[in-house]
């Protein structure tokens, strides 16, 4: 599996002063050229990301094209091919992706164009207020309306049909919601680095090693958004951009960490900080899988390794190498897991 365990980032003086300044003013003025590009490159993709998203109702969004002329020079078309083969009798084929903290459907690239040249049907989705949803985050007070796609999607599905959920980060709330209200159309439950949380704990408290409890997160952070006005209790946060690139893509290449930097948005705090009702009768009768990531400064291995232990999963794989955000660091060490796990019977 290469990368992934299974278990179960005017004199001389004057004058070396002149060509200094002019040196550092190129090298500045060369820096800035390349963030601008960059930033360019991120802005197209997301553009792009957007029309195609306008082929679908809401705020859903596949990619779409052919991806014949990739797999007629990629080197592991064979290996390809095999896998097409072995899914070609799975009976779910839906993998529906679900976004963390701040991103969007735009965050699932990647993973979207690998699932759909094996033949699956991989849809990603903006929850309220994210990616190109134009609900104001501030407005979004409950993981009910935070997870209104993702439940509207479920509740139209055929009576015959399931899916595979995935859910990064806080977007593993919404997979436990959606277990906990949907279990007869859910297949599976795929974890992503993510708060897979007990019944009656919030997604917040998985976060506390790292951000401190929930109440003095909402006392003292410099991150907190006040969209009802200083003197009302805060309704968002989000991290400062230097401060997100250390947390969430220590090994992200640098496209697609610029790609974050112009088209994460705040999250709402209200899903975040609500209680979660689980019971065994639905939530726990669900497939749940975790995948760990083991260099990740966001949601540490320890914390991971205590979700697991104390609620624990049908199956728990993990990915060396990756940060947080393993769709963007670690894509093929993903997708390998993804469908390892659609196979499983």
């Amino acid at each position: 599996m290469g990368n992934i365990i299974y278990r179960r980032k005017k004199d001389s003086k004057e004058n070396n002063g002149s060509r200094s300044r002019r040196t550092g003013g190129r090298s500045q003025r060369k820096m800035a050229a390349e963030e601008e590009l960059l930033h360019r490159q991120a802005l197209s993709m997301v553009l792009h990301q957007h029309q195609l998203s306008q082929r679908f109702d809401g705020s859903m969004s596949r990619r779409i094209g052919s991806t014949s002329s990739r797999r007629h020079t990629d080197p592991l078309a064979n290996n390809e091919k095999k896998v097409v083969e072995s899914l070609e009798n799975i009976k779910f084929r839906r993998v529906v992706l679900i976004h963390g903290e701040g991103f969007g459907a735009w965050c699932w690239y990647k993973t979207i164009a690998q699932l759909e040249e094996v033949g699956l049907l991989p849809t990603a989705m903006d929850l309220t207020g994210s990616g190109i949803d134009l609900t104001d985050t501030n407005t979004v007070t409950t993981l009910a309306e935070y997870s209104k796609p993702l439940i509207q999607y479920l509740e139209a599905l055929p009576e015959d049909e399931k899916v595979i959920l995935v859910g990064h980060s806080s977007g593993g709330a919404c997979l436990s919601y959606a277990l906990e209200n949907f279990p007869e159309k859910i297949s599976k439950a795929i974890f992503l680095c993510a708060t897979m949380v007990s019944n009656g704990q919030r997604p917040f408290d998985v976060f506390a090693e790292e951000l401190g409890s929930a109440e003095r997160f909402m006392q003292e952070s410099e991150f907190l958004i006040y969209g009802n006005g200083k003197d009302e209790p805060p309704t968002g946060f989000m991290f400062e951009k230097q401060l997100m690139k250390g947390i969430y893509f220590n090994h992200s290449p640098t496209k697609d960490v610029a790609l974050a930097m112009v088209t994460m948005r705040p999250t709402p705090l209200g899903p975040i900080m609500e209680k979660l009702s689980l019971s065994p009768e639905k939530y726990g009768s669900g497939r749940r899988f975790y995948i760990q990531t083991l260099d990740d400064r966001a949601l540490s291995p320890d914390v991971q390794e205590k979700l697991v232990r104390e609620n624990p999963p049908e199956g728990v794989y993990k990915i060396k190498g990756s940060d947080h955000c393993p769709f963007f660091s670690k894509p093929q060490s993903l997708h390998k897991i993804l469908i390892e796990i659609v196979q499983i019977t």
